[in-house]
């Protein structure tokens, strides 16, 4: 085996294990796939090492190739966040690349986000939003600086990030005037019936309101059921339902959407997190948020 390594080749290699095949990797690239194939094989003649093996139509990964991942991972990573680094350096702030679930109330999400404001360098904050995995595998790409969820990521998982709760909250059942008005006396025995603008099925939080229905003999009327959290919040605005809120975030609610207290449900609490990937320069805005997760700086308004 050679000792120089031609750095052209390895990232012909990391494009290809990335794409799942050689023709997906010649179309990213912009290249013939017969260039692309030849670079291939001079990486594998020079490591001594085959990388992928035929399996069907998709190439797979060998050990070996499966070792050379994890450093070539690494390696073009690392560059792709010194190109931004150095795009930055001008500038006088730092880029903070952030992705939200789009189950998490937009109201927590700039609360876990206020560490990273302050800290001493000037941040200019992107931020993403899109399902729970979809925002997870960004990360694990190091698109993402971090995520923002309302869940945690589940033990096993082959991905190389991790989870950190920030806080959690009881939830209370909030609504516009006239729907406290009605419901707020009695509560939650006078909820059979009410209209409710529930998130969907695949929100971590539903399952544990269903439940709470179950063990408070309520059925309500669901009147809509929202995988956005802003929009359900809209519709609640309106008037069109009730719907759940964190109470750590009551007063911004009251505020920003017009909706007040129906009564406070101790047994449905909502759990707040930010999840991190490994790096090998730590991001301090990242960092900032870590800490007053470690520190629980994060107010429970249990």
């Amino acid at each position: 085996m050679k000792n120089d390594l031609n750095f052209r080749h390895l990232y012909y290699f990391w494009v290809v294990a990335k794409e799942g095949g050689i023709t997906r990797a010649a179309e990213r690239l912009g290249l013939a796939v017969q260039t692309v194939s030849s670079q291939l094989t001079l990486l594998e003649q020079s490591l001594g090492k085959t990388m992928f093996s035929q399996q069907g139509r998709r190439l797979v990964l060998t050990e070996a190739g499966r070792v050379a991942m994890n450093y070539a991972d690494q390696i073009f990573l690392l560059g792709l966040q010194m190109q931004e680094a150095v795009n930055e350096a001008d500038s006088g702030r730092i880029r903070l690349a952030v992705g939200i679930s789009d189950s998490l109330p937009k109201l927590s999400a700039y609360r876990m986000l206020e560490e990273a404001m302050k800290i001493e360098k000037k941040v200019r904050l992107v931020c993403y939003e899109d399902n729970f995995e979809a925002l997870l595998a960004d990360l694990a790409l190091h698109k993402l600086d971090v995520v923002l969820t309302d869940r945690e990521v589940q033990p096993g998982s082959a991905l190389k990030v991790f989870s950190h709760q920030l806080f959690e909250s009881e939830m209370l059942v909030v609504g516009a005037p006239e729907l406290v008005a009605r419901y707020r006396q009695d509560f939650p025995d006078n909820l059979n019936g009410a209209p409710f603008l529930l998130p969907t099925r695949n929100n971590a939080l539903r399952g544990k309101i269903d439940e709470w229905f179950v063990q408070s003999s309520v059925k309500p009327d669901v009147v809509g059921e929202f995988e956005d959290n802003a929009l359900l919040n809209t519709f609640g605005r309106r008037g069109l339902g009730l719907f759940f809120a964190p109470a750590a975030l009551a007063g911004e609610i009251a505020e920003q959407f017009g909706a007040h207290q129906v009564g406070a449900v101790p047994g449905v609490r909502e759990q707040f997190y930010v999840i991190s990937n490994e790096r090998k320069i730590k991001h301090p805005a990242v960092e900032a948020i870590l800490a007053a997760a470690a520190q629980k700086a994060m107010p429970d308004a249990a």
